[in-house]
């Protein structure tokens, strides 16, 4: 079992318990990619892609999935199909725009019918920059923002080798300009993944430094997306499945990183995280943590395990009551906080959860210069996700969150 929700005990919730507020939020749920989960399930590959009618498929990955293997057996599940297969394995981590128009070259030498999406976050949001080119022209920087492709977009399909960003449900590309290194959110519906093929075996190969950043990101996605302003019924089911999953088998997989049904609960919970952004959006943990990425390269994972528990103090002060009802879900039990902890329980939660993770506590231990903090507060309040924090963040609020952190 991945979580368990023993009879009797408070482990789960039922609807009685959605906040009444929440019920007069409007939303509009329209699912758009099909799930397939199991182990081994990589091997449906090729029958998948042939069932959206695509002969030609772009494949695209990066050189570490390549070296063990999970891009070639993705491409021999295709070609087994019949399906002309061509691999661009030319992306790096945080995907700018150079890597988008180079797997752009690629595409529109061979003319592809699919594009294939297999590897952690970065080459699914690479998936998703080469689909909004090749389907719509132009460059990456004019589908910053959302709803900006004009043009029906290539079928895709995500095969996550990392349990983190929940980028195979969401529709936004997370793609840098390779001149400003400003960070640019790209969405379109269009550009949802028809399915998300997971398949938790190809996370077991996962280095532990990985698992441990992308498993801090998924349950930062989690956290944020169960207290934006915009949450409703939806997001909050998606929210509440993500902690449970994550929240229970983050510390396992980094004490066995071949227990598979760990593995399993990780790879859920970051779909089902990815699902809550896309109904709920995130929040200043987030915005916080772009900056120290784009001026420190801070790898994301990292700035985000730092940030989250100053965060989630600074919104328990107005907004407690919405993080202890998540903690009620949990009971105590599996080693989740006592919920009578609050919001200062489920900080300190994160916190040790991220130093297990080996991750640093503080922006001194990253070579963040102090005397930078307001130019750091200054891009932090440009960030899009911070406008959906519950709690106003500004450049004030922001300053004293890294001062927190430092």
């Amino acid at each position: 079992m991945l979580t368990k929700r023993e009879h009797g005990t408070p482990y789960g919730y039922s609807a009685d318990r959605l906040p009444a507020e929440c019920f007069m939020i409007p939303f509009d749920y329209q699912p758009r990619t099909r799930i397939v989960f199991g182990p081994g399930k990589v091997d449906l590959l090729g029958a998948l892609a042939g069932e959206l009618g695509a002969r030609r498929a772009l494949l695209v990955s990066d050189p570490g999935i390549v070296h063990v293997g999970h891009a070639g057996r993705g491409s021999a599940s295709l070609r087994k199909a019949g399906i002309e297969t061509y691999l661009f394995d030319g992306v790096a981590e945080n995907p700018t725009t150079d890597h988008v128009e180079a797997g752009l070259a690629l595409a529109k030498r061979h003319d592809p019918e699919l594009i294939v999406g297999l590897g952690g976050g970065s080459s699914m949001d690479c998936a998703k920059g080469i689909n909004f080119l090749y389907s719509n022209g132009g460059r990456m920087q004019d589908y910053a923002g959302v709803g900006k492709a004009t043009r029906p977009m290539l079928p895709m399909i995500a095969v996550p080798t990392t349990s983190g960003t929940g980028s195979e449900t969401q529709s936004f590309a997370l793609i840098s300009d390779a001149k400003t290194h400003v960070k640019m959110a790209c969405g379109d519906k269009k550009a949802s993944f028809r399915i998300a093929l997971l398949d938790p075996v190809l996370t077991v190969s996962q280095p532990a430094r990985v698992t441990a950043l992308t498993g801090i990101d998924a349950i930062a996605h989690a956290l944020e997306t169960y207290v934006t302003k915009v949450r409703n019924p939806v997001s909050l089911a998606f929210s509440r499945e993500a902690w449970l999953l994550l929240g229970e088998n983050f510390g396992r997989v980094l004490k066995d990183p071949k227990d598979l049904a760990a593995r399993s609960g990780m790879q859920l919970g970051a779909c089902f995280a990815g699902l809550a952004i896309e109904n709920s959006m995130l929040g200043a943990t987030h915005a916080l943590a772009n900056p120290l990425t784009t001026r420190y390269h801070i790898v994301h994972g990292q700035a985000i395990g730092l940030m989250l528990p100053h965060v989630i103090r600074f919104n328990g002060v107005e907004y407690g009551n919405w993080y202890r009802d998540l903690l009620e879900g949990t009971g105590g039990a599996n080693g989740f906080p006592d919920p009578a902890s609050g919001f200062e329980g489920l900080a300190d939660f994160v916190a040790d959860l991220a130093a297990q993770a080996g991750l640093a506590s503080r922006l001194s231990e990253c070579g963040v210069d102090q005397t930078k903090l307001p130019e750091l507060a200054s891009e932090a309040a440009k960030q899009w996700t911070g406008g959906f924090n519950p709690r106003r963040v500004g450049e004030a609020e922001l300053l004293a969150l890294y001062e927190a952190a430092f």
